[in-house]
């Protein structure tokens, strides 16, 4: 998927998930694993108030989202670190 095509497609209408979906493209993407663009790439799937509920920990998402959950979390904790499972 372009570029282009993903920074839309994380434009959501919720601020919070805007930027925080916006930040996780722009540095953990690029160094990304093939495994882990494809998991952010489904999670983009989802309707935003699922997101939502899983981001703010109002429900636990299913295992095939866990990682990049908890690699999106990370980051809005303020972690540097791209996602975890680095190879």
């Amino acid at each position: 998927m372009t570029d282009g095509r993903l920074r839309w497609r994380c434009r959501r209408g919720m601020r919070e998930l805007d930027e925080l979906l916006g930040r996780w493209l722009e540095r953990c993407y690029p160094l990304a694993s093939s495994n882990e663009r494809c998991a952010f790439e489904r999670f983009l799937d989802l309707p935003d108030p699922d997101m939502a509920r899983y981001l703010l920990g109002r429900e636990p998402p299913p295992a095939e989202h866990r990682a990049i959950l908890d690699s999106l979390l990370a980051l809005a904790a303020g972690a540097a670190q791209p996602p975890a499972d680095r190879r």
